[in-house]
């Protein structure tokens, strides 16, 4: 008799529970999402600390856990123009952005397709690369893929080189689309 109780008294527990779980508002993130790729299933509502590194290839800024940001040559200010299958090789960077150094630039933030807020650098939207696994790589430097080319996002604004660089001053002396000292110029 006793067992009986007990088992309606957790049956009735797990009920409340479960219809408390089942609550959500239609602004709530859908719960399978969370935990994928946090680039491409966040609301936007946290901050992406951003920072620089020194790579093969130059210094680059790079997101908390020292993966290489890029910009997309076919993106504007105002409109990210990788969306769509490009979006899962090239993940945008989701939320605002606090900056963990001084740059010469400003970030900002758009509003993509999805509805989502992406990060931007001195109006460049920023994304990862797929390709790069480990801290540090820039292999998606250079590349021409979904359209257009891609670039990794230097603290000035300059292109760095899509070849590996041996001197810092080859580098800093290319200018391959470099920002002349305009905002976007890249």
């Amino acid at each position: 008799m006793r067992n009986r109780w007990l088992a309606g008294a957790t049956l009735v527990v797990a009920a409340v529970a479960l219809a408390a779980c089942g609550n959500s508002s239609p602004s709530d993130p859908p719960a399978s999402n969370a935990g994928a790729n946090a680039h491409a299933t966040d609301t936007g509502a946290h901050s992406v600390t951003i920072r620089t590194m020194k790579t093969s290839k130059g210094t680059v800024l790079v997101d908390a856990q020292g993966h290489t940001l890029y910009w997309f040559a076919k993106d504007t200010s105002t409109k990210s123009n990788c969306n769509g299958s490009c979006a899962t090789y090239w993940p945008p960077v989701i939320g605002k952005v606090t900056a963990g150094v001084m740059l010469p630039h400003g970030f900002g933030t758009i509003k993509r397709a999805d509805g989502q807020t992406q990060a931007t650098y001195d109006g460049h939207p920023l994304y990862t690369y797929v390709g790069d696994t480990r801290a540090g790589e820039v292999t998606g430097n250079g590349l021409s893929l979904s359209g257009g080319l891609w670039w990794a996002v230097t603290p000035s604004g300059k292109t760095i080189s899509a070849k590996k660089s041996h001197k810092s001053s080859t580098s800093s002396s290319s200018g391959g689309g470099g920002s002349g000292g305009g905002g976007g110029g890249w």
